[in-house]
């Protein structure tokens, strides 16, 4: 079940981006200027990306703690492994 919960964590988001950006590119077009920014989003922070996206047209208070929840979110699917497996590294 941890691997599947991982598996699930650390692609689904990846894959849910890539096809809203398949199926809506012109939301993508205008949160990004350039096609690299969002490609490595999608590679290295996810969550992050995906909420930029969401949150893009409008930019109050509420919208960047939403923002700032999926750094968070980003953070803990990279450290949530390394934790978990403390056992193995020998911590």
């Amino acid at each position: 079940m941890c691997c599947f919960f991982t598996t699930l964590v650390l692609l689904g988001p990846r894959i849910a981006a890539v096809i809203w950006w398949l199926f809506r590119p012109v939301r993508w077009n205008l949160a990004f200027s350039s096609i690299i920014w969002p490609i490595l989003g999608i590679i290295f922070v996810p969550w992050t990306t995906l909420m930029y996206v969401i949150i893009f047209p409008v930019a109050g208070f509420w919208d960047w703690l939403f923002l700032i929840f999926a750094i968070f979110a980003d953070v803990a699917s990279y450290g949530g492994g390394g934790y978990g497996n403390r056992e193995r590294l020998g911590m």
